[in-house]
């Protein structure tokens, strides 16, 4: 494209069109357009002082902003004022998109307000973001309560303000403010709200507001949705949500995988990556790096070589974050290599009842299941040691975190066998990774016996029903938790390690 520009350029100059300001504005545009920033001074240059007008010094403070390059800009805004010209309404909304400092961005509002345009609303509009970049949110909701005449970008700026600056309640006011003036909310005012939304009462009261004005049917909307229930570790109802949505898109499916990874369910996280492939949407680095995180974080390495030959197969490769995943990932294939013949020379040297337990334990957390389950027999069959409750339950563990949750049934009814608490919370756990409701029922009747007040209980087995489509079940152990009065604070992780 840069170069076709500079074709153009080319052109321009032979035929002698350069000697017209609006070609010149043009070509600063297109060379912004290409982010080509010395081509764009080189044009400015060369014709500011003959040919320009305020429009081509409003060109170059719009592409120097759009760049993130603020100081340059605010130097073109002071040679625009010494060179005669007046600021515009444009010039201002420009300028002040790049001013992060609380006495520059004074000054500038100053400026503007000196010369009339205190009543222009999007010069407001810019001056409450500018505010808010700076963190003086007192200035942004001063100049929000002076506008006369405010726009549905008047108030989605004050909300996203209020948003960003975590301050959840006044967001929330100014949303139900805004609807009393009958102004309709869009999708960038949806957003913002469920960005700076801590509860999830809030996100259901937005839920069936955007419901009701058919706010729903607009992805970006539903996507937020998607956000907001993920990162109060509501998975059912994003999974829910999900799933009703009409039309989704690659957004919709990173959201969801992070959600899973995020919230402890690295299974179902792979498992909405499988069907993103067979959807037909090719996944993207931001995809494929939640992958390999997951793969790492279990321990796949399976997966996670499958997924490294599909990544250089796409021509994703190199890309820094792509590389730093993998590079974690290797790192923990190497760090299982070495598990691995630790277990080994462990076993052989010292052949006694403690000795495996660690072993077995070192396996269980490592994800070496074969290994693990070779180790176990051998100590057995090859040194004649009765395994005790200890070695069981790294083998339940073992087993139940790599999802292979029948055989950990079988040993589970040995006869006799005293299952560690902290194994049914692994068991329970990769219960509701794979859906497995018939033995993480069972898991759930004995952890209710003994910790009937920890809430991770209750919002697991309500992810259990949910996930295999029992919503009514699910929704009366979510009765249930408030009954007893059991709490659990948004956003954190449900799995027990």
């Amino acid at each position: 494209m840069l170069d076709s520009g500079r074709q153009v350029h080319s052109l321009v100059i032979k035929t002698g069109f350069l000697v017209r300001a609006s070609v010149i504005n043009a070509l600063l545009t297109m060379y912004f357009n290409c982010r080509s920033i010395t081509d764009a001074y080189g044009v400015f240059e060369e014709t500011r002082g003959d040919i320009g007008d305020e429009i081509t010094y409003n060109a170059m403070m719009a592409g120097l902003s759009s760049m993130g390059i603020g100081d340059d800009a605010l130097l073109i805004f002071k040679d625009m004022q010494n060179a005669g010209w007046r600021p515009t309404e444009l010039t201002f909304v420009s300028v002040m998109s790049v001013c992060l400092w609380s006495r520059v961005a004074t000054q500038v509002h100053g400026q503007a307000i000196k010369m009339g345009f205190e009543d222009c609303t999007s010069v407001s509009n810019a001056a409450i973001t500018m505010y808010s970049s700076c963190g003086n949110m007192n200035a942004a909701r001063m100049v929000f309560l002076r506008i006369k005449e405010k726009d549905i970008v008047s108030w989605n700026a004050i909300i996203t303000s209020y948003a960003q600056a975590s301050l959840c309640a006044d967001a929330i006011f100014t949303y139900l403010q805004m609807q009393r003036d009958n102004i309709e909310p869009d999708e960038f005012t949806i957003g913002s709200l469920l960005a700076s939304s801590e509860f999830l009462v809030v996100v259901e009261m937005i839920q069936a507001s955007v419901i009701k004005k058919a706010l729903i049917l607009k992805i970006e909307v539903s996507n937020a949705l998607l956000s907001a229930f993920s990162s109060l570790g509501e998975l059912n109802q994003a999974n829910k949500l999900f799933h009703e949505m009409s039309h989704r898109n690659l957004i919709s499916w990173n959201t969801l995988i992070s959600g899973f990874q995020l919230n402890g369910l690295p299974a179902q996280g792979l498992q909405q990556l499988y069907e993103l492939l067979l959807s037909g949407l090719r996944p993207n680095v931001y995809t494929l790096c939640h992958a390999l995180s997951i793969c790492a974080s279990i321990s796949d390495l399976q997966h996670g070589k499958q997924l490294h030959g599909y990544i250089l197969a796409s021509g994703y490769f190199p890309q820094i974050s792509l590389g730093n995943a993998l590079v974690t990932l290797m790192d923990k294939a190497m760090k299982l290599w070495i598990v691995l013949r630790l277990c080994k020379i462990l076993a052989e040297s010292y052949p006694i009842r403690p000795t495996f337990t660690a072993v077995l334990s070192a396996c269980s957390h490592s994800g070496l299941v074969v290994d693990g389950i070779r180790i176990f027999s051998a100590m057995v069959n090859t040194y004649g040691i009765e395994p005790e409750v200890h070695h069981f339950s790294c083998v339940i563990d073992l087993l139940s975190r790599a999802g292979f949750l029948d055989i950990s049934e079988r040993l589970i009814n040995i006869k006799d066998t005293d299952i560690d608490p902290s194994v049914w919370w692994t068991l329970f756990s990769s219960c509701v990774a794979h859906g497995n409701l018939e033995l993480g029922s069972i898991a759930a009747r004995f952890l209710l016996k003994t910790e009937h007040n920890d809430p991770t209980l209750y919002v697991l087995l309500s992810n259990l029903y949910a996930n295999v489509g029992k919503w009514e079940e699910s929704a009366d152990v979510r009765k249930l938790m408030r009954r007893y009065g059991v709490m659990k604070q948004p956003g954190s992780s449900w799995i027990r390690s």
